[in-house]
């Protein structure tokens, strides 16, 4: 990738000469001479600019970046190319002083996305990109400038690495502080973009993960906005993250590929996001399908990347919330045992797996009923020995719910020491009222 030029640096030539006479002297060696050595020029000057003392050296020159542009906008392929990289290379920097010392250079760069080279092309973008994300200075002049249709345009390239640039550049636009009052609903979701992204999301033979990867964030800076869920939904976002979903569950069960997860957690963010959206899009997911898919990504979490586990789980307290349909699926596919081992991962895993069930269990007495067997009450009250308030807080809710809906619980629960367990909790501020409605419960039960 361009973000990852390496070069020489010559700190014994810095030692005989100052750095800003360094600079100048390859600025004019770059102006005159053969076309191979003005190249050499940048080469040696793309290389130095890799150091944060030589860019700030730079941009403190008096018409240095006049001539990088000159240089840019040359007839000459090869120095055009190494002055695009000089810029890829002070993009880089942190400082936004340099990155508004290359405005003058945005308007050729946005030209340059129109060339018939695909690697000039790229590093135009990434350059952009670093550029955004580093000053709102450049934002403020991209925008009316036109990088919204030109990146528009881009999106249609055949070309996997121009796509994957692009993402990139757009997702740096998208996670702007502006983004959503001044970029999203006047510029981004009035092109043609949206609807290539999803495109671009689709299952299938042609789906690239890397592109797949950029554009998945980008539609989840979008999503997060708010600012028009529904007009997402409309070009058919929920359907085509979820077939993405059940993809991803294939594909896991097929490869040891651990770059999978890159695109499982966009993904999950997206489709949970949505669904908090409208309840009626959940319709647009078969429901069996999704829940075998979410569980078998749970799995693969489990295994491989535990701190994924909170994004699945996050999504599938989003389908049960106000599904009965789901939960049903969640009972009939059995999958509460599967849920139950995953209680002592975190804290923060325990609180979403029992937010989950209570999500079931509120549904009523028949839900209630299914729920029952098995180790969901030994689980609890192991749950009642952690320190975590939130998660014992979590633990009552749900033992309320079993108590009220599943009257034989109450039995078990003090068969087992349930009351001993509760104990531990009756002086603790934020649980003492739950503990005792529990215990009055219980004793009169």
């Amino acid at each position: 990738m361009w973000s990852k030029w390496q070069g020489w640096y010559s700190k014994s030539v810095l030692i005989l000469c100052p750095l800003h006479c360094k600079v100048q002297q390859l600025l004019r060696q770059a102006q005159r001479g053969t076309e191979e050595k003005r190249e050499r020029a940048l080469v040696s000057l793309r290389r130095g600019l890799q150091h944060p003392e030589t860019q700030q050296t730079f941009i403190r020159l008096e018409g240095s970046m006049r001539t990088l542009i000159g240089l840019l906008t040359s007839n000459q392929a090869l120095l055009q190319l190494e002055a695009a990289r000089c810029l890829h290379e002070l993009s880089h920097s942190e400082q936004s002083t340099v990155a508004e010392a290359c405005l003058p250079a945005t308007s050729y760069l946005l030209t340059y996305l129109s060339s018939h080279s695909p690697d000039f092309i790229e590093l135009c973008l990434y350059t952009l990109g670093n550029l955004i994300v580093e000053s709102e200075a450049v934002r403020r002049q991209l925008l009316p400038q036109g990088i919204v249709p030109a990146l528009a345009a881009c999106i249609q390239s055949p070309h996997v690495a121009v796509l994957e640039a692009l993402g990139f550049a757009l997702s740096q636009l998208l996670q702007a502080k502006e983004a959503p009052e001044k970029i999203i609903p006047s510029s981004i979701l009035a092109s043609t973009l949206p609807q290539h992204m999803l495109q671009l999301l689709q299952p299938g033979p042609k789906l690239n993960p890397g592109v797949a990867v950029e554009f998945a964030w980008c539609l989840h800076y979008i999503i997060c906005s708010q600012v028009s869920n529904s007009l997402l939904i409309a070009h058919g976002a929920l359907s085509t993250l979820g077939l993405l979903l059940l993809d991803l569950a294939e594909a896991v069960q097929r490869t040891e590929d651990a770059g999978l997860e890159l695109l499982a957690c966009p993904v999950l963010r997206c489709v949970s996001n949505l669904l908090t959206e409208t309840v009626g899009g959940q319709m647009q997911l078969r429901d069996e399908r999704v829940v075998a898919a979410l569980f078998i990504l749970l799995q693969f979490f489990f295994q491989k990347q535990h701190s994924l586990l909170p994004e699945g789980l996050w999504l599938l307290n989003n389908l049960t919330a106000n599904s009965p349909s789901f939960c049903t699926s969640l009972l009939s596919l059995d999958l509460i045992e599967p849920l139950l081992q995953l209680l002592p991962v975190s804290n923060v895993v325990s609180v979403m797996v029992l937010t989950v069930l209570c999500n079931v269990a509120e549904k009523g007495p028949a839900y209630c009923q299914r729920l029952w067997p098995g180790r969901l009450l030994p689980a609890l009250l192991q749950t009642l020995f952690f320190s975590d308030t939130e998660v014992v807080g979590q633990s009552l809710e749900l033992l309320h719910l079993l108590f009220l809906y599943q009257p034989e619980a109450v039995q078990v629960f003090l068969q087992q020491s349930g009351l001993q367990a509760l104990e531990r909790h009756q002086e603790e501020a934020q649980l003492q009222e739950r503990v005792y409605a529990l215990q009055q419960t219980a004793l009169q039960g």
